[in-house]
């Protein structure tokens, strides 16, 4: 037989041999692909392929969503309102003292004393709120269910888990107290029968013992349980934290702010999942900062009150001693009076004398407050000055009288400065006792604490909406995460530009198929160009059998090889499909099963797989015993045969050249399943010997790289590829791409 091998098998216009295609180089590669961007319908197109992914994560998230709004406990919010008034004394009169009880306090300063360890560390300790002691609920489900347990008595356990509370029960700790390494740590209070109780350390250590209603201590432990009511075994957790912790606990949930600039309201707001207590602990917080406001007020007062109690004494000695002075040098000279002019000089010593004295006082109160440098302190000491030379031009004047009326003014001005002094600090003294007796402090309660009957925060609806849309977004990542990882061929425009070959025909997705498929397993299987002739994908085949029809003019050999990268691609269903598309228009067609590994042809078609390639290859059948008549007219088979186990060296033999061969003389097309070509090298020794090679390229199965690589493959061998069949295309994805080039649409028979 002539060696076909010697000669071009396509002219210089195209196709497909080994001599010719041996010397043409590869087409060219491009290095980067086409960035169109992605239209609206492209986007459209790619949810709606993810639709069942979307709408699950959308489910769990919804779910979960439903599981949140169930088991989240619900927070509640208290609020009330401070004023903070100018300070001012209790009886108007005493408004001289104000300079001796200090200035005015902002109101950004009371914010940071209502935030103070020492408003919140009182409240802390009078409430009890750095002891913790609930009970241990089953994860996640366990303290919904106890929310929700409406009886008196303790809820019946779960099989299995009765160390849990599972709603109604109850403990109260009046007082607790733990070593000092033991703060902050979590114990565990196992309740017994009658109110009796075991306490167990987190190294499960037992440390006390004890009864509900009588104090119990032991290794440095104490604690008074109050009130204890759950099933014997239920278990508490039980917290000393420490003062710190309890207060950063506090403010945590606690906020203070000024509502309205300047307006001196101060709105004072608490959260916290147990309603009774958060409004009871802000009452308190109100309480406890008016408190300490009246007893610093209170404290300045009783403070000015002391250092005058100490001086009035003192005073009342040295009147006493100048009015026994003074009686005494009248009786010893006789009566004597001062002229006018005398006593206008004496009321001026006197005015001087006392007010020297009292900016002395005061400022010896303010050095009490204040270093000597405080602008205060200094502007009484100017004050002094001031006097001092005041005094001193009054010194002059008396210089000038005569001894006795010196002797009598000096002795008049004793009496009259200390008479003055001592009234003026005894009534300082009596108004200061009225002021601390009815002191008010500057701040007063306008609002007491009120606990809204809604819990804050996002409602079910709200929380339900947030994970919808936390699960859309979630499934957009997703989505763009996966397409990220998938680098595939979606478009056959890429393998146009990418490999430079042509895609002779684009096969959209038959549900029918599918179901033909589905159907056959086990069984004889139906034709999808006999049974529906009218599918989508049919129509594409019959274009590539026109197609075919020119592009193949030119071969010297009516064979075609059909194959691919990679399994799984349908091949097999291109094969036969097309096979019986090209027999319905009166052609002679044969279609050989080439696949020696895993052909399975002859169950589409219904035949034995005995008497195909195999035998022939082997001489052990003719032509004619490995031709098999199919259901379709004009169509025939040539199954596998028996699988060989070395299928490369029996397509290498020159019998099965000779088969191909044969075939060509008697049937019009003869089309060539083979396996793929990355997993074994069967097409590149078949396709040798054949007309025209296409590849099968199937939507979204291969990156670019699998199908350059095939073709590579089979370009060394000595085969060049005519073109791809592009598989499996999804049509409906395609209606909301209106940037493709690659039209699909459907157009069949109407009635």
């Amino acid at each position: 037989m002539e060696n076909d091998q010697s000669r071009p098998l396509f002219n210089a216009t195209g196709g497909s041999g080994m001599s010719g295609s041996a010397t043409q180089p590869l087409p060219q590669v491009a290095s980067e692909v086409e960035n169109e961007g992605l239209a609206l319908g492209e986007i459209v197109a790619i949810l709606l392929d993810y639709r069942w992914l979307i709408a699950a994560i959308c489910l769990v998230a919804l779910l979960l969503g439903l599981g949140w709004v169930l088991v989240a406990k619900p927070v509640y919010r208290a609020d009330g309102l401070l004023q903070v008034e100018e300070k001012s004394s209790g009886v108007g009169s005493l408004k001289a003292l104000q300079p001796l009880l200090g200035d005015d306090t902002t109101v950004s300063a009371e914010v940071e004393i209502l935030s103070s360890r020492m408003i919140l560390g009182r409240v802390v300790a009078k409430l009890k709120l750095d002891i913790l002691a609930l009970p241990r609920t089953f994860p996640l489900l366990g303290s919904a269910i106890a929310r929700r347990y409406q009886g008196d008595e303790p809820n019946s356990p779960w099989p299995g888990l009765s160390r849990y509370a599972w709603g109604g029960e109850r403990i109260q700790v009046d007082s607790l107290d733990v070593p000092q390494g033991a703060l902050d740590q979590q114990h565990t209070l196992i309740a017994g029968e009658s109110g009796a109780f075991e306490i167990f350390d987190q190294d499960e250590q037992l440390v006390l013992k004890g009864q509900a209603g009588t104090r119990a201590s032991d290794q440095g432990y104490a604690i008074f349980v109050a009130q204890l009511k759950a099933r014997p075994g239920t278990q508490f957790r039980l917290i000393k934290r420490s003062a710190e912790a309890a207060i950063g606990d506090l403010r945590r949930n606690y906020t203070v702010k000024e509502r309205g600039k300047k307006s001196g309201v101060l709105e004072l707001s608490l959260l916290g999942q147990e309603p009774d207590e958060i409004g009871r602990v802000l009452d308190d917080i109100q309480n406890t900062y008016v408190r300490q406001n009246v007893e610093r007020r209170s404290a300045e007062a009783e403070k000015t009150l002391k250092f005058l109690e100490t001086q009035l004494p003192a005073l009342k000695t040295q009147l006493d001693s100048a009015e026994a002075a003074y009686n005494n040098y009248r009786q010893s000279r006789g009566s004597l009076d001062l002229n006018l002019e005398t006593q206008g000089i004496l009321k001026s010593l006197v005015d001087v004398e006392n007010a020297a004295v009292l900016l002395q006082q005061e400022r010896d109160e303010l050095r009490q407050l204040f270093k000597p440098e405080h602008p205060r302190i200094e502007a009484v000491e100017n004050k002094l000055q001031r006097l001092n030379e005041r005094r001193k031009q009054f010194d002059a004047d008396v210089a000038r009288l005569p001894d006795t009326q010196q002797t009598v003014l000096r002795l008049a001005r004793d009496v009259e400065v200390s008479n003055r002094l001592y009234t003026e600090l005894l009534n300082t003294a009596q108004q200061l006792r009225v002021t601390k007796a009815g002191t008010v402090g500057d701040v007063r309660v306008i609002d007491v604490a009120a606990v809204a009957r809604r819990p804050v925060g996002a409602g079910a609806l709200a929380i339900l909406g947030i994970a919808l849309l936390l699960g859309l977004l979630l499934s957009m990542v997703v989505i763009w995460v996966l397409r990220s990882l998938r680098v595939v061929v979606e478009d056959p425009d890429i393998i146009e530009s990418q490999l430079g070959l042509p895609v002779y025909a684009t096969v959209p997705h038959s549900n029918t198929e599918v179901d033909l498929h589905r159907q056959a397993r086990g069984g004889i299987g139906e034709l999808l160009a006999v049974s529906y002739p009218e599918d989508d994908a049919v129509e594409s085949l019959r274009g590539l059998r026109t197609t075919l029809h020119f592009a193949l003019l030119d071969a010297q050999r009516n064979s075609l090889l059909i194959t691919g990268s990679s399994p799984s691609l349908g091949k097999s269903f291109i094969s036969k499909n097309l096979g019986a598309v090209l027999a319905q228009v009166d052609k002679r067609v044969v279609i050989v099963d080439a696949d020696l590994r895993r052909g399975h042809l002859h169950k589409e078609f219904g035949v034995e797989r005995a008497l195909g390639v195999s035998e022939y290859v082997a001489g052990q059948a003719s032509l004619e015993d490995v031709l098999k008549s199919t259901s379709v007219p004009m169509l025939s088979l040539v199954t596998t045969g028996q699988i060989p186990p070395n299928p490369s060296e029996l397509l290498m033999h020159a019998r099965f050249e000779m088969l191909l061969v044969e075939l060509s003389a008697r049937f019009d097309t003869v089309i060539v399943d083979a396996p793929p070509v990355l997993a074994v090298s069967d097409a590149a020794i078949i396709g040798r010997h054949v007309g025209a090679t296409l590849m099968v390229a199937r939507a979204g199965k291969h990156p670019i790289r699998e199908l350059e690589q095939a073709v590579k493959r089979l370009h060394q061998a000595g085969v060049q590829v005519k073109g791809f069949v592009f598989n499996d295309l999804n049509v409906s994805r395609q209606n909301y791409r209106y940037g493709y080039k690659g039209y699909v649409y459907r157009y069949s028979y109407k009635n």
